[in-house]
Order: structure tokens, then sequence, then C-alpha cells
């Protein structure tokens, strides 16, 4: 039984040794998805630079038709993000919100193709959450022919590379004060949406049809206060788990199916807001905020592993930001401007210090350094290391927020901000 007496409607068990993300038809070097091709926020680049300025590095700063706490995507020599204009007023006749998918140019900096899409269904101004959050918070995902974006109450729209649209669903119309942020996935044919605020359901679509496959009916379980984007991985048996961190839990699925694999319990009180960071056989979870909790668990098994799979389970977290797994820790920087390294084999802290700050973007692996993206202070290079060494601090003229994560490919950094997008680059 779950913690909060919730029970899943389907299950079945799997072990997992391995962590990848599966077969993506898009080339290597793409950043095809929130947190890069695997998830887990790890880039190979090794020519990105590590210091640049509005006169330094900066090859091109492109001004955007709106706010967006999403981030941005890299698929071949395209840059593709969202964001929203506009204001909702479920009060009046007249709503003026509208979401926009940019498409840029990689090496010019020029728009392509833009799509502004109102409001199918009317959004109530409560769910923007103000200036903390807005109507663009989920990031897209590209399979290599087609860039997938989930709007909401609006739903999920699929246009291919062109700008063309190809088909769009619903997924709900229900809504939180906080809005919704979970980034959909790509896993195999099918196209995977964690619709927490629009239906308290997981669904999967058959990503070249749009056909419905199957869905996992959350709405006892407290998907509603998840935010967080789930990650694919694969097992010893060669089987894949869909894995994904919840208020007071975590749980696996069978992406092919949405039957419920197992859930463990955790400390990760309030909202849950960070992606889930999987290696050799354990997922590492932080998340919530008074005072929030992170957790080690062995994956594989089947029901309720809280008593056989967690490895530890700590108080202190993340509220918003996820982690990166470095060399044997585990490192983030929360909303309040403090860093952490957790040792990943006993979860006990290994450093605690404030930087300043406040971070609601998620941390990088990039040349073994950490790239941590502040809302108004800049972009922090650490060391990957339990010093966190400040290495640099980059700042642009820039004012607005920046709490997208960066997207990196072929040497180069994306970052946006709510109102410009910037590609940096070496020269």
């Amino acid at each position: 039984m779950h913690r909060q007496q919730r029970h899943c409607r389907t299950s079945t068990g799997l072990s997992l040794l391995l962590v990848l993300l599966l077969a993506w038809p898009s080339a290597a070097a793409d950043w095809p998805r929130f947190r890069g091709s695997a998830g887990i926020g790890v880039s190979a680049e090794t020519k990105v630079p590590t210091s640049w300025s509005d006169t330094t590095n900066l090859k091109w700063k492109l001004a955007l038709p709106g706010k967006g706490f999403s981030s941005p995507i890299i698929v071949g020599n395209k840059v593709l993000v969202t964001c929203y204009s506009g204001q909702a007023n479920a009060l009046r006749p007249s709503d003026s919100l509208k979401r926009h998918l940019v498409c840029v140019d990689r090496q010019q900096g020029k728009v392509v193709w833009s799509k502004a899409v109102a409001s199918a269904v009317r959004e109530s101004r409560g769910a923007s959450f103000g200036t903390q959050h807005g109507f663009a918070s989920h990031t897209p995902v590209s399979d290599g022919e087609r860039v997938y974006v989930l709007f909401g109450k609006t739903g999920v729209l699929v246009f291919d590379l062109e700008g063309k649209l190809a088909w769009k669903a619903a997924v709900g119309t229900g809504a939180s004060r906080f809005g919704s942020a979970a980034s959909p996935i790509v896993y195999k044919n099918l196209l995977i949406v964690a619709a927490s605020a629009e239906s308290k359901s997981i669904w999967a679509f058959d990503r070249k049809t749009g056909k419905p496959v199957w869905k996992n009916d959350s709405t006892n379980l407290g998907l509603d206060r998840s935010y967080a984007t789930p990650v694919i991985a694969k097992n010893a048996m060669g089987r894949d788990e869909l894995v994904l961190s919840v208020t007071y839990e975590t749980w696996s699925l069978d992406p092919a199916t949405g039957k419920l694999n197992w859930y463990a319990e955790t400390e990760v009180d309030t909202n849950a807001c960070p992606s889930v960071v999987v290696h050799e056989n354990v997922a590492y979870v932080i998340g919530g905020r008074s005072p929030g909790g992170r957790a080690a668990i062995r994956l594989g098994g089947s029901g309720d592993v809280t008593k056989t799979h967690v490895l530890w389970s700590k108080t202190g977290g993340s509220y918003v930001a996820s982690p990166v797994f470095h060399g044997g820790h585990l490192y983030w920087l929360n909303d309040r401007g403090i860093a952490f390294c957790v040792d990943a084999k006993s979860g006990e802290e290994v450093l605690k210090k404030r930087v300043g700050g406040q971070f609601y973007a998620s941390m990088l692996l990039l040349n073994n350094q950490l790239v941590a993206v502040s809302r108004f202070g800049g972009t922090r290079i650490l060391e990957a290391s339990p010093k966190m060494t400040q290495v640099a601090l980059n700042k642009l003229s820039d004012t607005s927020d920046f709490s997208g994560s960066p997207a990196i490919a072929d040497g180069q950094m994306i970052l946006r901000s709510d109102e410009f997008l910037y590609c940096i680059e070496g020269k």
C-alpha cells in the first residue's frame, strides 16, 4: 500500500542494471530533449567555452516573442524553444494568451519559422503562479523528424521540422496554481506525456499518428503534485523502465504498457519537480522543499520495494533543479542558492555551501565542469569535484529571468532567458 493509501491500477516487475536512453533517430550530436538525449544533463562536448560575455564568445543573440521557463533543444542545425505571450483571464471573453514554438537556424541565429498557438481551452490566471512559472515550462522533444510540444490545456501539438502541423491531442483540462511543467519524452514509437495538472495521468501516444496507446489514470496517486520529467532506463534483462518522482514516492512503469513495476517511499515532500538521475542500477531522487529529501533506490523488484531496495533516504534536497551524477557524487544548486555535493553511496553531505542567487535551471556536466545557470545572477562554472570551486562567473547585460537549462551540441551552448535566445561559441 502506498504511503498515502494510493494504488496504481496496473503492475509488472523489472530489474535494472544499465541506464541508457533508447535509440534516438536524431544525430548523436543533438540535444533533443530536456537535459539532453539521456535526460541526465551530461555532455561529451569538449570545445564549448566556459567564459563568455556580451562581447566575448557570443555568436548570436535573438529576441524571443515571449517569456518561458522551458529549455531549448537542438536538432541538427535547428534550435527549438517555446515561450508564451499575452495574458490568461478565464473571467473575460477575450483571452490574449498565446504559446509559441520558435525554430531558429543554429549557425545564423535567425528565425526559420515560428508558430503561435492560441489557447484551445481558457487557462486560469492562477495557473501561471504569477512571474514564477508562466505558461511555457515544458521543454520540446524531437525524434529527428518531428518536434513535440505540450501546451497545457491546449494539449500536445506535433510539427514536422518545416513547421507543418502533423497532429494534436488533448490530455485534459485540469489546472494547478503552479501550472504544469513535465516535458514530453520519446520512447521507441511512443510519445510519453506526464499530464499532472491537466488530467493527473500519464499518456502514451503513437508518435506518428497521435493515436493514444495507453493511459495510466493516476487520479488517486498524487501525480497532481509532480512536475518532474520522466527518464527511460534499460535493465539487466534488456527491458526498459520509465522512472518518475512524485510526492513522497518514486515510481517505475513499463513504458510500453504504462503498467506499474514498483514504487518506493521517499522524503520528497510538497511538490516533486527534479528529474530522477539513474546510474549503475540506482535511481537518485531529490525534491521537495520543507526541507525536502533525497534517496537512492536500487532498481528492479515488484510492488512496494521501500524496505528492500531503498539504499538510503535523507532529508534535504532541491525544490526545482535536477542533480548531476559524476565520480561517485551527486551535485546540485537549489532555489535558495545553496550548492550541494552528496556521496552517492551513503547519501551524506560532502559539501553544503551558499553561493548566492536562485537556481531553477538544472545543472549540467560539461568537460568535467559543472554549468549552473542562475535566474538573475549569471552562469557559474564550478569544478566537478567535492569542493565545487568556482572557475568562472559569466554575466550578460540581459536582466530578465534565466530559468531554462542550457542545451549543448557541436561546440555550442544555447541559453534562453525570458527575452532572448543566445548561442555561446568559442572563437
